[in-house]
Parts: C-alpha cells; structure tokens; sequence
C-alpha cells in the first residue's frame, strides 16, 4: 500500500506533457505582447521621426559632379588619373 502512495506522489511531482505545453503557452503568450508593445513603439517613433521632419521622406541623395571634358584632360596631362 505505501508503494502506491509513493509511486502517486512521484508521479504528481514530475510535470506532466499538458503542465509543460500549458507553461510555455503562457511563456509564448508573455513574449507575444511584449514584441506587440516593441513595435507599437517603433511605430511612434517613426511615426514622430517622419512628423518633426527627420523622416527619410523627401530626402535626396548627394549627386556626383560629372568631370567635363577639359576637366578629365587636365587631369590626365597631369598625371593624376589612374593613380587610385
């Protein structure tokens, strides 16, 4: 009779398949609506970003100045195309 009791006990204190599944379910669900919160922030951020006018929007790369002709001629007379 006390090996029953005993082998309850042991069985009751190892987690079961379903206590795991339900604990990393609330571990899963924790992480969820903490990335959910994360990005309802980098939404107000970008949101405030694109607002005050730092926002990628509207912004133009700087554009290489083309060498003319004469340019690219004066460079070469001088030895300083091919040098780099």
């Amino acid at each position: 009779m006390e090996e029953t009791k005993e082998e309850v006990q042991e069985e009751e204190k190892k987690p079961t398949l379903i206590s795991q599944a339900e604990e990393a379910a609330a571990k899963l669900k924790e992480q969820n609506d903490r990335q959910e919160e994360l990005l309802n922030r980098q939404e107000e951020m970008m949101s405030m970003a694109a607002l005050s006018g730092k926002g990628e929007a509207g912004i133009t790369p700087a554009i290489p100045k083309e060498e003319t002709a004469e340019e690219y001629a004066k460079k070469v007379m001088s030895g300083d195309v091919g040098n780099g």
